[in-house]
């Protein structure tokens, strides 16, 4: 479900996360620089964004998310050509080195630690969800 009005001007960034707290400060982010995030949380939300047009320009992973099973569904997306020049951005706790590699052999764009993620969350949503004269 969209956090903001869908027909708003911008681009779409899907947002595949479980954890209801990182997700409340994820859309707080994203309202606050009034950027339209859809947010999902579960294996069918995620096929549902996955199957309408235009594909987003930006899918932010909980590489952590259990349901959702992250590594699949980033391979999966590289997979697609409508996707492939969507940016996929994945977040892990702290000291996952094999974790990092393996979402990076999937084909995520970059993976960072939450921490890390959190410092960047704002640039990354106005690069990624704003229009490009913002």
């Amino acid at each position: 479900m969209p956090s903001s009005d869908p027909a708003a001007p911008g681009k779409k960034i899907l947002v595949v996360v479980e954890d209801l707290f990182f997700l409340a400060k994820i859309r707080e982010t994203a309202r606050l620089l009034g950027v339209v995030l859809h947010c999902v949380r579960t294996p069918e939300e995620v096929k549902q964004q996955l199957d309408q047009n235009p594909p987003p320009n930006l899918v932010i992973v909980d590489l952590n998310g259990r349901q959702n099973q992250p590594l699949e569904l980033i391979a999966g997306l590289r997979r697609r050509p409508d996707y492939k020049r969507t940016t996929l951005v994945g977040f892990l706790s702290h000291l996952q080195a094999e974790l990092k590699q393996q979402a990076q052999a999937a084909g995520c764009d970059l993976v960072m630690p939450r921490s890390a993620f959190s410092q960047n969350l704002a640039s990354l949503l106005r690069r990624h969800g704003l229009p490009d004269s913002a």
